[in-house]
């Protein structure tokens, strides 16, 4: 078949709509040009198709076994991680100095999301300790950066995060694990740690654990928790591995998905005890923790919607391959039976998969270009201005490619039908892996409540304020073209009732609870998130229209066809959502335990 991997559509997003190439030249990216950027993206898909898809099935058929207290994983993973420890992907982010390639944020992005598209279990590894490194880049002592990041940059430690616990899930104001100052700058802990990805394998010399606890004298909720660094096994003075530290593997859980990233319950302090060392601030660890959680919650998005794209490429090839039925114009039974893309409802599964993951890749690098945009401007108040956008699409690019990427997904599986059902065709474990995103880093009714209870409603509009600027910027030049002015005005309707929604539900928050209402805080993130990726697609649709003539003509109209299908058949839905998300009755609140 085809290749996986949609790499024109990748380069069109960063070249052609983001305009990632003018970036090169410039600050902390002189030494980058159109050319260095594409050998880096051609070694992510050339590791993504011949080093992590291969092995992707294995891994969900052969999940990590404990044995002797030790997770052991599947010998393909370890080569390929081996594999993209050589080639310098766990610190292609990172500075000349730390061994890095300084490679601009949004093709960092579009590199991960290649290698999750192709095999998530294995690439949660390198996702996860490039995370944990760059918190302790940013909040660590010299030593613990020079003890413990390096090596993770160097991909020969791992890193995982340690937040959730048997009976505290997200709600980290109930965690129990306890850290004790031993006066020696070091701290010592007990307790149990839950859902631990990552948490213990065959394949790193040393494992980092960012740990949250609470110190004797904390005060209560999330308020009271530190953040601690505490390794596999302790880090002698020179560097070299010591002792085996207190915290053990007390057992694995088996999931739907992601079958081959490890995932652990940690206990803590028994029987030796655990010793860590206090990262950041004592009673700061969730603020700093914030750190790695926000670059992990745009990773998932990268990988919902790279999974989604992998299906939707998986499918249509299926269906230009598979011949089945006939058209309604011809019943005749004796004739050839047709390809299944031409049944126009397969078309339409198709397109929609196309809309969907496409949406939602768009999504994920214009929030990497954010962030580059951020780094290269000397204006402070451009910083500022880039940070807010940022801010206030994160619980998007979190939530809308988990969602609607796993649409997609199961729109493949439709398609190929009851073959797509069957452990013998990719797209069902694309579909199990994809529903993990959902629900890690921060549920997606976590996201809902912080995109409209947080980052809208509780700093006065102000960033949305900042997004409708934005917004107004694509609209005005998207009108000189004759087939998107009707986008542009139904967007522009569009974001006037978002507003008002959360204007009214700001003045219900004024005379009911927050509980109240914010009730239907999650039907207002679906229609957020669909108005973003249908203003990206009025973006793509826009660039598309203005290329040279002699480009890739079926690429483009394909660009453009995927637009006109989101803003009719999938802007429309958010209309329904707003009506519910402005609905402030008490209808949920009186929906009392008796009810159920």
């Amino acid at each position: 078949m085809t290749s996986i991997l949609d790499r024109k559509t990748i380069d069109f997003i960063l070249f052609d709509m983001l305009s990632v190439e003018q970036q090169c030249g410039a600050g902390r990216y002189q030494d980058h040009d159109r050319q260095s950027l594409d050998a880096v993206l051609d070694l992510a898909q050339r590791l993504s198709e011949d080093e992590l898809w291969p092995h992707a099935t294995l891994s969900d058929t052969r999940e990590p076994q404990l044995v002797e207290g030790q997770a052991r994983i599947l010998p393909e993973a370890k080569d390929a991680l081996a594999k993209l420890r050589e080639a310098g992907f766990f610190a292609a982010h990172a500075d000349y100095e730390l061994g890095g390639m300084q490679l601009p944020v949004s093709v960092n992005h579009a590199c991960n999301g290649m290698m999750k598209g192709a095999n998530v279990s294995t690439h949660a590894y390198m996702s996860l300790t490039r995370a944990a490194g760059n918190l302790l880049k940013a909040h660590g002592t010299d030593w613990q950066k020079w003890v413990y990041m390096e090596p993770m940059l160097e991909g020969r430690f791992f890193g995982t995060m340690c937040l959730s616990e048997p009976d505290a899930g997200s709600s980290l104001a109930d965690i129990r694990t306890r850290a004790k100052n031993m006066g020696d700058g070091t701290y010592h802990l007990t307790g149990s740690k839950m859902w631990i990805s990552g948490g213990d394998q065959d394949v790193s010399e040393n494992i980092v654990h960012l740990v949250l606890a609470r110190l004797p004298d904390a005060p209560p909720g999330v308020r009271g928790i530190s953040l601690f660094a505490v390794p596999k096994y302790l880090v002698n003075e020179d560097g070299s591995l010591g002792a085996r530290n207190g915290i053990v593997t007390a057992g694995l859980n088996h999931k739907m998905g992601y079958r081959g990233t490890t995932n652990c319950l940690l206990s803590l302090g028994d029987p030796a005890p655990a010793i860590g060392t206090l990262v950041g601030k004592e009673n700061h660890g969730l603020a700093t923790m914030f750190h790695m959680m926000n670059e992990a919650r745009i990773g998932v998005g990268i990988g919902a919607a790279m999974l989604g794209s992998v299906g939707y490429r998986y499918s249509l090839n299926y269906a230009q391959e598979r011949r089945q039925g006939r058209t309604l114009s011809n019943r005749d039974p004796l004739s050839k039976p047709v390809l299944l893309i031409e049944h126009a409802d397969v078309r339409r599964m198709l397109l929609r998969q196309k809309a969907l993951s496409e949406g939602a890749i768009a999504l994920c690098l214009y929030a990497g270009d954010l962030v580059d945009r951020s780094i290269l401007t000397d204006d402070p108040a451009e910083k500022e201005r880039l940070a807010a956008l940022l801010d206030l699409l994160t619980p998007v690019v979190k939530s809308w490619p988990s969602e609607f990427g796993l649409d997609a997904n199961r729109e493949a599986i439709q398609i190929l039908g009851g073959y797509g059902y069957t452990r013998e065709f990719p797209v069902e474990r694309l579909y199990r892996d994809n529903r993990l995103n959902m629900i890690h880093e921060g549920t997606n009714g976590i996201q809902a409540l912080d995109l409209l209870g947080r980052k809208i409603i509780g700093n006065g509009m102000k960033s949305l304020d900042i997004f409708r600027q934005e917004v107004a910027t694509t609209l005005a030049e998207a009108r000189d073209q004759d087939a998107l002015k009707p986008h542009c005005a139904r967007l522009e309707q569009m974001l006037s009732d978002l507003t008002k929604t959360a204007e009214s539900v700001a003045e219900t928050m004024q005379s009911a609870s927050k509980d109240q209402a914010l009730a239907h805080a999650s039907a207002y993130l679906n229609a957020f998130g669909h108005f973003v990726v249908a203003w990206l697609w009025v973006r793509m649709a826009s660039t598309a229209a203005l290329q040279p003539a002699g480009r890739d003509e079926a690429f483009l109209t394909g660009k453009k066809t995927a637009c006109a299908f989101f803003l009719q058949h999938e802007l429309p839905q958010a209309q329904a959502w707003l009506e519910i998300a402005g609905d402030d009755t008490s209808l949920l609140a009186n929906a009392t335990a008796e009810v159920f």
